[in-house]
């Protein structure tokens, strides 16, 4: 199957997915047969998007049909996507290119990648390669997630390890919110890589080794990263609370940096001090 091949029939299934799951009242529109509630019927979408039945069945078909902008437009807005999931099917559909970036795999973070991670310091930080890979880290990451530095290369996937690695399921304290927003994201930037060898790999391995991330992954989720707070229940340090955000090198936008910021009482543990009582 060619790289277009999958991105038609991904995108496919992403619109079913999404219909599946529309609640039918809010859009005006009575129980569906046996009661029920929620999705819509493709003739619905048809006639909400203004597209005729038979070109939107092809689309969810996942045939060769080559829709407009127009069209994947007032798709989008039939089926109430978000910002996020609307770039995600402009993306599959050849109208959103990927990030610009090179397409070269990126197993460990560049020297000038590595010295920013350090200089941050106190913070924890990493660098993920576009298939996900932790290509890098400072001390304090590793202070915060000892596993990193011991988990062979070939696994040092942050996916693989939400989904595979029990101390990263005990280390945070919404695993199953954390793990459903990381696939959101992963599949997001994935789409137009589906056909990547790489990318491949990753999700086949995974489907085989997590029942919780096949049943997410066929649920077609779909988001972008947001910054917010997160609580780790670290054993040693206990609870710690941190705020994360993202950056990408504008040498190097393929690389995307995840950076942790403590907060006050989260900072004296991390130093070794004692809290203010």
């Amino acid at each position: 199957m060619t790289t277009d091949d999958q991105q038609r029939t991904e995108l496919g299934a992403f619109l079913r997915a999404r219909r599946s799951l529309l609640d039918r009242a809010a859009f005006g529109l009575p129980p569906a047969g046996r009661g029920r509630t929620v999705g819509l019927r493709r003739e619905e979408i048809s006639f909400l998007s203004g597209v005729s039945v038979t070109w939107y069945t092809w689309l969810e078909q996942g045939r060769d049909i080559n829709p407009s902008r127009q069209v994947l437009d007032a798709v989008a807005t039939a089926l109430h996507l978000t910002v996020a999931e609307h770039d995600y099917v402009l993306t599959l559909a050849g109208f959103a290119p990927s990030r610009p970036g090179s397409s070269v795999a990126v197993e460990t973070a560049p020297a000038h990648v590595q010295r920013f991670l350090d200089a941050l310091d106190e913070h924890p930080a990493y660098a993920l390669a576009p298939d996900w890979g932790i290509a890098g880290w400072n001390s304090a990451y590793e202070r915060l997630y000892p596993n990193v530095a011991t988990t062979p290369p070939e696994q040092r996937n942050l996916l693989w390890l939400i989904f595979t690695d029990p101390a990263v399921r005990s280390l945070l304290d919404d695993w199953d919110d954390t793990s459903r927003r990381f696939l959101a994201e992963f599949r997001a930037e994935a789409g137009p890589r589906l056909g990547d060898p790489r990318y491949r790999d990753v999700i086949g391995r995974l489907m085989d080794a997590s029942p919780e991330f096949r049943e997410r992954w066929e649920s077609h989720g779909v988001g972008g990263f947001e910054s917010r707070e997160r609580v780790f229940l670290h054993p040693t340090l206990g609870r710690l609370v941190f705020e994360h955000h993202q950056l990408r090198p504008s040498d190097l936008t393929d690389v995307q940096l995840v950076v942790y910021v403590a907060d006050a009482e989260t900072r004296e543990k991390f130093a070794g001090r004692p809290s203010a009582e």
